[in-house]
């Protein structure tokens, strides 16, 4: 349920030019989906009513891979306090507090976010801030002797005490909207980038006499990110996060830092996942299931207790039944493979049903797309399809039929009937020793 008391502004006006990419900074993906849009989520979770995204370059970008939000346009681009303002008009008549987040900082999490705004129930702002390994030029968070924030002091500005101190500043804030903007209007662009920052507000605050509370997480939490450097370092953290979520569920990977999983992986119960696994977006694994080395798996179902791989590869739109085997080298794609039965090696199957208890012998291919579209392969339950089969769609195996291995099938096959298609045998008694002399006689000459 929404609460009408909150909303959000997230700053996604930056150019990100550190990123090197044609792509947005703040739709760079981490697991799988968007940094902006785990801001997103986190925010419905925590039942915000409004969000604003404050956007200027590429801004059509984010406003089309961005749904539910409003956008406010910053331009030009003179500081964050000045993106902040570019918000307030949206903000409308909303009456209430306000989290300012960035588009670039997407792993903050629901507890976080809640724990800010509890904390405005004892001041009137409250500054996400964190203790940094290597505090560097993060601005510092000076607290008092009642540990409310006194001042943050830019490293460039710092003396030498001062960069002592490890508490650093995220840039993430909450307060209340009525505060946030009267504070805003004060900031003035007296510095060296003539900007408006937003920090700003936090020395207007102190000489209002207002307190300030500071919460303080995991530097992980508020990781930024301007390069591809950085957004590597967020992959890996949210990486490590799934890993640990995964296994306290129960979930046995035996070689957690190589497997990999996707912002809206399901897995279920005593599921078993081996090493170099990758599970890309839309992927939902049943109880029980065996997921062997070296596999990829991408928009598939997986129902409960099914063996894949090693090195499968599941697409979009693969639906593996209870007990059902997908081996070694073998995709499935657009397909549904029943209860039961077995693709075991080096085989290909797209745009096809594979009946329950059926055997795909190694080698086996649908032919699904003849370079223009694309058929589909009906292979009825218990039939046995021999290996280095071509299936050759549109066609229909039935129940408990056989197909011949090595044959090339462009006919549908009746109910338990036994069809191959070869050609005839044939034997040159000295064959071979005559071709090897022509051979050797070509490659004198």
């Amino acid at each position: 349920m929404a609460n009408k008391n909150l909303s959000a502004i997230i700053l996604a006006a930056g150019k990100g030019t550190r990123m090197g990419s044609s792509i947005h900074k703040v739709l760079q993906p981490v697991g799988g989906r968007p940094m902006i849009l785990h801001l997103v989520d986190t925010l419905k979770s925590i039942g915000v009513s409004k969000t604003v995204v404050v956007v200027g370059n590429e801004k059509e970008q984010v406003q089309s891979a961005v749904e539910g939000a409003q956008f406010a346009i910053q331009e030009p681009q003179l500081g964050t306090g000045h993106a902040v303002l570019a918000a307030q008009e949206d903000l409308g008549n909303f009456d209430g507090n306000v989290l300012i987040l960035y588009g670039d900082v997407p792993l903050v999490s629901s507890t976080t976010m809640k724990k800010l705004i509890n904390s405005l129930d004892n001041n009137p702002l409250a500054v996400l801030g964190f203790r940094a390994e290597v505090p560097g030029s993060y601005g510092r968070l000076v607290l008092n002797s009642e540990g409310s924030l006194e001042e943050i002091i830019e490293a460039s500005e710092a003396n030498d005490d001062i960069l002592e101190i490890d508490l650093c500043n995220s840039g993430i804030m909450a307060l209340d909207k009525k505060l946030l903007f009267s504070l805003l209007a004060e900031v003035t662009n007296e510095n060296a980038k003539g900007e408006y920052y937003l920090t700003d507000i936090v020395g207007l605050s102190r000489n209002k006499a207002l307190n300030i509370s500071v919460v303080i997480v995991d530097e992980n939490e508020v990781v930024g990110v301007n390069s591809k450097s950085e957004l590597a370092q967020a992959e890996g953290i949210f990486q490590n996060l799934k890993r640990q979520e995964f296994m306290a569920l129960g979930t046995t990977l035996l070689d957690p830092k190589s497997t990999y999983f996707s912002y809206d992986t399901k897995v279920g119960r005593d599921v078993t996942i081996g090493q170099n696994v990758v599970i890309g977006p839309n992927v939902e694994i049943g109880d029980f299931v065996n997921i062997h080395a070296f596999s990829h798996l991408e928009g598939c179902k997986i129902k409960t207790s099914a063996n894949i791989g090693p090195f499968s590869r599941l697409r979009p739109g693969a639906d593996i039944g209870e007990g059902a085997k997908v081996g070694n080298f073998c995709e499935i794609k657009e397909s549904k493979v029943e209860g039961g039965a077995k693709v075991n090696h080096l085989s290909y199957i797209g745009d096809s049903r594979v009946g329950k208890g059926a055997n795909i012998g190694a080698g086996t291919i649908t032919c699904n797309y003849d370079g223009f579209n694309k058929f589909f392969t009906d292979i009825g339950a218990g039939a046995f399809i021999g290996s280095n089969t071509s299936l050759v769609a549109p066609v229909k195996i039935g129940n408990g039929a056989i197909i011949g291995a090595g044959s090339v099938i462009t006919n549908s096959v009746d109910k338990d009937a036994l069809a191959f298609v070869r050609a005839d045998f044939k034997q040159v008694s000295g064959g071979a020793v005559k071709f090897r002399k022509r051979q050797k006689r070509n490659k004198v000459k």
